[in-house]
């Protein structure tokens, strides 16, 4: 049996993805890969369990989408 893991505010949710997006911004184009393993990695840590960690990976990678070209404007 698995424990669910308590789920975010949606506000406090917007409030992180905007503080992680001013951090990958400071981190800067160099680091930004860096930057996010060493976040990914600390955030693994803290959940403490490598099978949730292996599916957060997965659920990251299905169906990214592809970057728009009025992102870069």
């Amino acid at each position: 049996m698995t424990t669910a893991l308590p789920s975010l505010a949606p506000e406090a949710r917007d409030r992180l993805y905007a503080d992680c997006a001013n951090a990958i911004s400071e981190a800067g184009a160099e680091r930004e890969s860096l930057f996010l393993a060493r976040l990914a990695l600390l955030l693994f840590e803290q959940v403490g369990d490598e099978a949730r960690c292996r599916a957060a990976l997965a659920d990251a990678l299905h169906a990214l989408p592809v970057p728009s070209l009025s992102a870069t404007e």
